[in-house]
């Protein structure tokens, strides 16, 4: 999981953030791990719950979906060792996982400019049953990452 046109990962941003990500009071909350991190990749897995992840129709609610986005999302931003944020994010849900599920959540880099980069992150169930798609754009704030 590489993305192109990037030089690889610091090997010290990504323990830093490995290790962020395990401490993380939301990713451990929601159960999340991050299980690949490369210079503008990550991916991000959690198991669905639906006693603490479903909705009103006893699927997965949007939000715990989102929120497994928004962490490969953000660490896939933060992988050139600077403080990225989000500026807009655009998520289709296709599908709901079976209870029980193990989701993976992939973000890579597709394009970056001096100010912003953007991604495309996709959300899988086993058996790689697409549950959503997303288009996100990051603002590059050129900071370095506090926790480095």
């Amino acid at each position: 999981m590489s993305a192109p046109d990037l030089p690889p990962i610091d090997s010290r941003v990504q323990a830093a953030i490995y290790r962020k990500v395990k401490t993380e009071p939301f990713a451990r909350r929601m159960g999340m791990e991050l299980v690949e991190l490369d210079a503008g990749c990550a991916a991000v897995e959690m198991v669905f719950d639906p006693e603490t992840m479903g909705n009103l129709y006893d699927r997965a609610h949007g939000g715990a979906l989102f929120a497994l986005i928004d962490e490969a999302f953000e660490t896939a931003g933060q992988s050139m060792g600077e403080i990225e944020v989000a500026l807009n994010v655009s998520v289709t849900y296709v599908a709901s996982p079976p209870a029980g599920a193990r989701l993976r959540a992939e973000a890579r880099i597709k394009s970056r400019t001096k100010k912003t980069a953007g991604y495309d992150i996709n959300v899988f169930a086993p058996g790689d049953a697409l549950i959503a798609t997303c288009q996100a754009l990051g603002y590059r704030t050129g900071k370095p990452l506090p926790f480095l």
